[in-house]
């Protein structure tokens, strides 16, 4: 007699629309492809064995705690937590940023020298999607300075801005080449990407050369460690890239772990772990490197991530490029 059918693991355990989800188990219907659903609505089913079913979350799901079922396998139900769309019509190029109410700031970046009616959006936690800066050609990365305030990289000016709270800017640093990534250091410097290759230091107003790095095609990402480490990611034409590690003295080391293509990083407050956007072997999603020499670990698996941020309350917002995505 055939063990009864079981679902012994859901991987990962949070996704967004289009988002592929892996059940393992046992005694799964291999004679026809079995019906699964994700929050009653149908799923894809991109493959299917005895032990394994993997799927596609189904678009416009509602986001929160979402059951997952086997229509041949009455009884036996799984979990998945599905990211609600928090704000839509974005041109993301980099992450997202949570201020201390946990608003979040979001970019509409636009093409090459356009001058958008919005540069940056401010959304509440309601998920009011507000205009907030405007006049800011390319607005591209963002990040909370140790004042509280909100700076911004433009990759067409090559400048950084500092955001007054009523939505002006003024220039904080300009000069910076194709000036993405964003990142204070724990003694105050702030850090900038420049993506032919350059990361600056910046220092009351002044930019030095501070570490050099593979041009990348697309932009810059930098996150600090909870140990003052500059990490750095930036898509290349390669097959495979790295994260990079730059210690305090500007000396460059990779993860050993190899990326597809490496976006959007950020450190998780409670852990201090870093998380990488990436889409790694055909699974994009949002990854948790806890051993830094050791493998990714896909957390949240989505379409074409590019930025990642964490709330003051355990909010967790990941990007695509025109979609923002909150889990609570």
């Amino acid at each position: 007699m055939s063990a009864r059918p079981t679902i012994s693991s859901v991987t990962p355990l949070r996704a967004v629309e289009g988002g592929h989800v892996t059940l393992r188990g046992a005694g799964f219907p291999v004679d026809q492809i079995p019906q699964v659903s994700i929050g009653g609505q149908p799923a894809r089913v991109v493959f299917a064995s005895g032990s394994r079913i993997v799927v596609t979350v189904p678009p416009d799901i509602e986001g929160g705690r979402a059951p997952i079922r086997i229509e041949d396998l009455p009884g036996e139900t799984a979990y998945v937590s599905i990211g609600a769309a928090w704000a839509t019509g974005l041109h993301q190029v980099d992450n997202p940023v949570f201020d201390a109410d946990g608003n979040l700031f979001v970019t509409y970046s636009g093409s090459r020298g356009q001058e958008a009616p919005v540069s940056i959006f401010r959304v509440t936690r309601e998920g009011t999607r507000e205009p907030f800066v405007s006049g800011i050609v390319n607005a591209t990365s963002m990040t909370i300075g140790p004042d509280g305030r909100l700076y911004v990289s433009s990759r067409f000016e090559g400048a950084v801005y500092r955001v007054t709270p009523e939505g002006g800017h003024e220039l904080v640093v300009s000069d910076l080449g194709v000036a993405c990534g964003l990142a204070f250091g724990r003694d105050g410097s702030l850090y900038v990407g420049d993506r032919s290759g350059t990361v600056f230091r910046v220092r009351d107003g002044h930019a030095e050369q501070f570490a050099t790095l593979p041009p990348s095609v697309a932009a810059f990402h930098l996150a600090i460690s909870p140990e003052g480490e500059l990490f750095v990611s930036g898509p290349t034409l390669a097959t495979y890239d790295h994260v990079y590690r730059i210690g305090t003295d500007g000396g460059v080391r990779s993860l050993l772990a190899a990326f597809g293509r490496p976006q959007g990083l950020a450190f998780s407050p409670d852990e201090g772990v870093l998380h990488v956007v990436d889409a790694l072997a055909g699974r994009s999603g949002l990854y948790r490197v806890k051993d830094l020499d050791g493998e990714p670990e896909l957390v949240v698996s989505g379409c074409d991530f590019i930025g990642v941020a964490f709330g003051p309350s355990g909010e967790l917002a990941v990007t695509s490029n025109d979609t923002a995505y909150r889990f609570d």
